[in-house]
């Protein structure tokens, strides 16, 4: 047996909230964790949406029901199987997103922000470090850097040197355990620029923690 690949066209679905026009002085890519959907994902960041401001939330490419055969839908940005092929696909997917909705604008007219939760988070990092992006501000959700930057992306510390990164978590999310913790911990001393915030609730966005981060 052989097995054989394909590139194809595919339609992504996207959603907004505000404009890009001149009045625009920051864009927030935030992408959404394992099963969500973005239509639901960007109502979280309502709080962002002040007329000078573009949220962006990308859907990830692979959706499936979230129960059986029928009823919700959610979406994945990957799973194990041909994994780095769904990496590459989704970093040229975001880069193409990216210049669509920019194009025609100056880098120097807005400030890039970019936001991962939970499967999101490992997904929009090895974006801007694939494709090396100029960003104002990182925020890793409820998750932390995936290890595979170091090989896949020749990735370096120094890359984040001067940049505004966050680490935000709730103190009741289940899903994250004692080893990333000790991770957390170790990266505050790697990174010069590196804020851990910490609020009362679990695997959720939390808007206070936005408007904080968005200051």
């Amino acid at each position: 047996m052989k097995t054989h690949f394909l590139k194809v066209e595919k339609t992504a679905r996207y959603c907004t909230l505000g404009e890009m026009n001149e009045q625009t002085k920051s864009i927030w890519i935030v992408c959404h964790g394992y099963g969500q959907l973005a239509p639901y994902f960007i109502d979280k960041f309502k709080a962002l949406d002040d007329g000078k401001t573009l949220i962006v939330a990308p859907e990830a490419l692979s959706r499936f029901y979230l129960e059986g055969f029928s009823g919700r839908v959610g979406a994945t940005w990957m799973t194990k199987e041909e994994r780095e092929r769904d990496i590459e696909d989704y970093v040229e997917y975001l880069e193409k997103l990216y210049i669509e909705i920019t194009q025609g604008f100056p880098a120097s007219q807005f400030k890039l922000n970019i936001l991962g939760f939970s499967q999101g988070v490992a997904t929009v990092c090895r974006w801007a470090v694939g494709k090396k992006k100029n960003f104002d501000k990182l925020v890793l959700w409820a998750g932390i850097f995936p290890p595979d930057l170091n090989t896949d992306f020749q990735f370096s510390m120094e890359t984040f040197q001067e940049r505004n990164v966050f680490i935000v978590y709730g103190d009741r999310d289940p899903l994250l355990k004692e080893e990333h913790l000790k991770e957390i911990e170790l990266l505050g001393s790697k990174f010069k620029n590196l804020k851990v915030i910490i609020f009362n609730g679990k695997h959720e966005i939390n808007e206070q923690v936005l408007k904080q981060i968005n200051i």
